[in-house]
């Protein structure tokens, strides 16, 4: 499927045309084409380069999948690759869709998949149309805008789900010990395939900023936009950070966990270990206080009862048990 619209002073003046029309609509002045191709096929590709003169590497970049995020310059046009982010399921899957731009001076081809949600690029410009008159520069920020709020979205998420596994550290049941584990790794992996893609825009916005199409008045919000990108990249990095943090600490949380289990088991041992002193004493084959009465048995009964319970009170005053 393809959409298309036509932009005369800042207007919309058109939509859903056809492919073949955009040479006409481009021969009169002050008019720029947005063309929107979802997962094209080759004879499209062929369509696009021969209609806008597009180089052969940029329209293998645009049909080659998990592209790195990048900005390069050819002439008569720049090839610009981006990926929209979000999460799915419980929250630990990452989705992601990738688009590609060509970008000349008067046009904007967007290239994507089914998953990509253009229609959120779309209502950006609706709602930004005092933004049109910038042309070509309007509609990029616009994509670029929705792509980067969405990887502003994705690592607040993140970060609410490492709070949340932070929270669980404590937690002894051995079901919360597995999770912590498995989520840790889970969302560690998660946030480096995030990382690989938040990374590079901010070489991707900056490139933008410095080409001839941003003019000083729509620069103002290049570099908000700019900045929105330090701050995704700024706080993916300090996440990278909290994933560490969180194994270190789920680590020392199991040692403390086997030193008090160790403590435990030690205790137990040395109370056993009373009886078993007593009665193998008093069973060696010589005579002792009260050998053959019962009063000799009883002694020794209450012997290793209390002997036992001094040891079980003594452990449980030093938080051994």
């Amino acid at each position: 499927m393809a959409r298309t619209r036509l932009y005369r002073n800042g207007d919309l003046v058109a939509e859903d045309f056809p492919i073949d029309d955009i040479s006409d609509h481009l021969e009169a002045e002050d008019t720029v084409v947005w063309l929107d191709l979802s997962s094209p096929s080759p004879r499209q590709y062929e369509q696009v380069q021969e209609e806008f003169g597009l180089h052969q590497l940029a329209i293998e970049d645009a049909s080659s999948p998990r592209e790195r995020p990048k900005l390069h310059h050819y002439s008569g046009h720049l090839y610009l690759s981006a990926y929209q982010v979000g999460f799915e399921g419980d929250g630990n899957d990452l989705s992601v869709h990738q688009v590609s731009a060509f970008i000349t001076d008067r046009a904007l081809i967007t290239v994507h998949g089914e998953g990509f949600d253009i229609d959120a690029v779309v209502e950006r410009w609706d709602t930004t149309t005092e933004l049109a008159v910038h042309g070509v520069a309007y509609l990029v920020h616009g994509l670029l805008d929705v792509v980067v709020d969405g990887h502003f979205d994705a690592v607040q998420q993140l970060d609410d789900a490492l709070e949340g596994l932070e929270d669980k550290l404590f937690e002894e049941t051995p079901s919360a010990v597995r999770e912590v584990q498995q989520r840790n790794f889970r969302l560690r992996r998660t946030l480096s395939h995030l990382r690989k893609i938040v990374l590079p825009m901010r070489e991707v916005v900056s490139g933008l900023t410095r080409t001839k199409f941003v003019d000083e008045d729509i620069a103002p919000y290049y570099q908000d936009l700019s900045d929105h990108v330090m701050r995704v990249t700024e706080w993916t990095e300090s996440l990278r950070d909290f994933v560490a943090s969180i194994l270190e600490s789920n680590l020392a949380v199991q040692g403390n966990r086997m030193n008090n289990i160790m403590k435990k088991v030690t205790s137990w041992a040395a109370i056993i270990a009373v009886p078993t002193a007593v009665t193998g004493y008093y069973g060696q084959n010589l005579p002792f206080p009260g050998y053959e009465h019962t009063w000799g048995f009883v002694t020794s009964a209450v012997l290793i009862v209390v002997l036992s319970i001094g040891l079980y009170f003594t452990f449980k005053r030093k938080d051994w048990l």
